[in-house]
């Protein structure tokens, strides 16, 4: 572990180093500031500056064309075998080859990313016309519902739910957050047939459960996620200022529990050995292997464990690479 201790210092202090550089997406020195810690217990220093969940797949240069040009997200990474897209603010997806990844693309898809935009009525229009596969028939927003949306499929077979939460009781903690944040549109310079005009301004990644309560303690008590909204049958809690963890009953959710999937979850912090000592003491965190390793491909150090449900959660701490340029700057701007 000396090893390790003297690696992450060093990266702790790179990542603060990059909050000098120039911004993300055209931001300028004035736009720069500190990295943002998250909501947790006063006296705890963890932060998660930014969500992330890993989807794999069988042909990533496929997926890749499908999430930069059409959804168009914003490349941060490209580490030849993965590549990190910027969803929100502090939410982020990265698609892996799956010959060269943890998980197999031929795993159930047992997850949904909710893309929450505003521009509901749009991104629906928008995806039909490039006959992007759809599950939903038909986009029917009635007057009075909690949220409304629609479910598009990707490539492989992920769901994504394009959902609009609306003014109404359920949402009374969550409105607060969401409408504080602006939402992510194409870059002038990007390379997608996206209208400049559709945006996004949070992830929700949807977890299946047979015991929803006992996955929303999880992340709530163990993880340091509050409760922003109680469906009943699924909750969402915030993680990241964008970026949203929602533990749905597999009884009733488009997906049932399944053993394996073929998903991780990841969070990017700066205080990477706090979280491993925090989660070494919780049973309900299962560790997949002793220490913090260093993950070369991407120039990273990392740990990895399991939820409650057997859905795998990575911590990621990066260092200053070239191939991380982009991403950490990103990272520093982040709020």
């Amino acid at each position: 572990m000396t090893h390790h201790r003297r690696s992450l210092l060093t990266c702790s202090a790179l990542l603060i180093v990059v909050a000098f550089f120039a911004g993300c997406g055209g931001a300028t020195d004035d736009d720069l500031g500190t990295l943002k810690e998250q909501p947790m217990p006063a006296d705890d220093a963890r932060d998660i500056i930014a969500s992330n969940a890993f989807f794999y797949y069988a042909d990533l240069e496929a997926a890749c064309r499908f999430y930069g040009e059409t959804l168009g997200f914003e490349t941060v990474a490209d580490y030849g075998f993965a590549r990190i897209f910027r969803i929100a603010e502090t939410s982020y997806l990265t698609l892996v080859d799956a010959g060269a990844g943890s998980q197999s693309a031929d795993q159930p898809k047992t997850v949904a990313l909710a893309l929450v935009t505003d521009e509901l009525a749009g991104w629906w229009s928008y995806l039909n016309a490039q006959e992007v596969t759809m599950k939903s028939t038909s986009y029917s927003p009635k007057e009075g519902n909690p949220h409304d949306g629609f479910v598009a499929v990707d490539p492989e077979g992920y769901y994504l739910e394009f959902e609009r939460f609306n003014h109404h009781p359920e949402n009374e903690k969550l409105m607060p957050l969401l409408e504080g944040l602006e939402p992510r549109f194409p870059a002038p310079d990007a390379t997608t047939s996206r209208p400049a005009d559709l945006g996004i301004k949070a992830t929700v990644l949807w977890l299946y459960t047979p015991d929803v309560r006992a996955m929303s303690g999880f992340y709530e008590d163990v993880m340091g996620f509050p409760v922003t909204v109680d469906q009943g049958g699924a909750l969402i809690h915030a993680a990241s200022s964008s970026g949203f963890i929602g533990p749905v009953d597999g009884a009733k959710g488009m997906h049932s529990w399944t053993e394996d999937k073929a998903v991780m979850l990841s969070f990017f912090t700066t205080d990477l050995e706090s979280w491993y000592t925090h989660l070494q003491a919780h049973p309900s965190f299962t560790l997949r292997e002793e220490g913090i390793v260093e993950e070369h491909r991407a120039g990273a150090m990392v740990f990895v464990g399991a939820d409650p449900d057997n859905y795998l959660v990575e911590f990621d701490q990066f260092f200053e690479t070239e191939d991380n340029r982009v991403l950490l700057r990103c990272l520093s701007n982040s709020g």
